[in-house]
């Protein structure tokens, strides 16, 4: 009998066995990977499209606003009984805005102010994820996250109100990333300034120049602190009583705007203290961590911006830049008020 041969055979058999084992390990590696690519998301490809998606939203604004007749029309009252409007201008840049991402990120939940505008929205330029929206900055690398941690949160056209009066320096289309209710990546575009400009953040990883170039804020006594023009309340009556009669009350028009003019230090705070929505203020979270400031709630709680969590903050804003967050909030807190109106 040749049990040589039976041997040898059996050797053949068993590097055919570790063979396809091999094989079957390296299949199920590479399935594993490509399901793991499909169910996350690159939050550096993210930053660009919110990047590019505010800038033609923008043009789509400045357009309408060019236009003799911009379509005005009333979403009804707000709790405050003050007008809601809403333009052609607002669902142009939705179109441009929300299609841009979802058709770019399929798998990512995004909200916007004018979803229900959708129906009317006609096909739409894919974005082009083009690097050279990051001012020239160096590559801040890519980063994965799974998709369904992420939230985008956008807002057409900032300021409708503004907008309708020709105010518009007020005016701002903004972007924001939310990851695990996190805001990560904010984009506040102001289409009406004197040349068309972008202010971004990716906290801790990159931000855009005049971010960059910021001087540290100061607090300078008497305080100034800006309000909004339309839902302003007792916030001046307020702010008197916590932080003195001297204190400075400035009226403006769009969270994304207030945001920027405490961020370069024209105002020491921004407060709010109505029901207030969250693709408003967003991108401005998450831009004013990334300047070393703070946003939260006039409870002094940070703010979820989680797909599942309600779409309004009723709890009032207060949004500042350097250390006196705190003090300042507790000021506020001390006084008896009804607060949110």
């Amino acid at each position: 009998m040749n049990f040589a041969g039976v041997i040898r055979l059996n050797k053949c058999g068993c590097v055919c066995l570790i063979f396809v084992f091999l094989l079957l390990i390296l299949y199920v590696i590479s399935r594993s990977s490509k399901l793991d690519e499909e169910n996350t998301v690159n939050l550096r490809k993210l930053l660009i499209a919110a990047i590019e998606v505010a800038e033609k939203g923008g043009k789509e604004v400045s357009y309408v606003r060019s236009l003799p007749d911009i379509n005005i029309k009333s979403k009804g009252k707000t709790k405050e009984g003050a007008n809601d409007p809403v333009t052609i201008a607002d669902k142009k840049s939705h179109c441009v805005m929300y299609y841009g991402m979802t058709q770019a990120f399929p798998k990512v939940k995004v909200i916007s102010e004018e979803e229900k505008a959708s129906e009317d929205c006609n096909p739409v330029q894919l974005v082009e994820l083009d690097p050279r929206g990051l001012d020239g900055q160096a590559d801040p690398g890519d980063e994965f996250v799974p998709v369904d941690d992420v939230t985008v949160w956008i807002d057409p056209l900032d300021a409708t109100q503004e907008f309708t009066e020709n105010l518009l320096s007020y005016v701002t289309t903004l972007v924001c990333v939310a990851v695990r209710g996190k805001p990560i990546i904010g984009v506040i575009h102001k289409p009406f300034a004197e040349e068309p400009k972008t202010t971004w953040s990716w906290l801790g990883k990159a931000k855009s120049a005049d971010l960059k170039n910021l001087k540290q804020v100061e607090q300078i006594q008497p305080l100034s602190i800006i309000v909004s023009r339309s839902h302003a309340g007792r916030v001046e009556e307020v702010a008197k009583k916590a932080f003195g009669p001297e204190t400075k009350v400035i009226p403006a028009g769009g969270a994304g705007y207030k945001v920027l003019e405490v961020i370069a230090g024209n105002a020491t705070a921004y407060i709010h203290t109505t029901n207030i929505k969250k693709w408003d203020i967003c991108a401005g979270n998450a831009i004013i961590h990334a300047a070393g400031g703070d946003m939260t709630t006039l409870k002094n709680q940070q703010i979820d911006y989680s797909s599942g969590s309600k779409s309004v903050n009723t709890d009032g804003l207060f949004v500042t830049v350097g250390s006196h967050h705190s003090e300042l909030i507790q000021k506020l807190s001390n006084i008896n008020h009804t607060g949110r109106r």
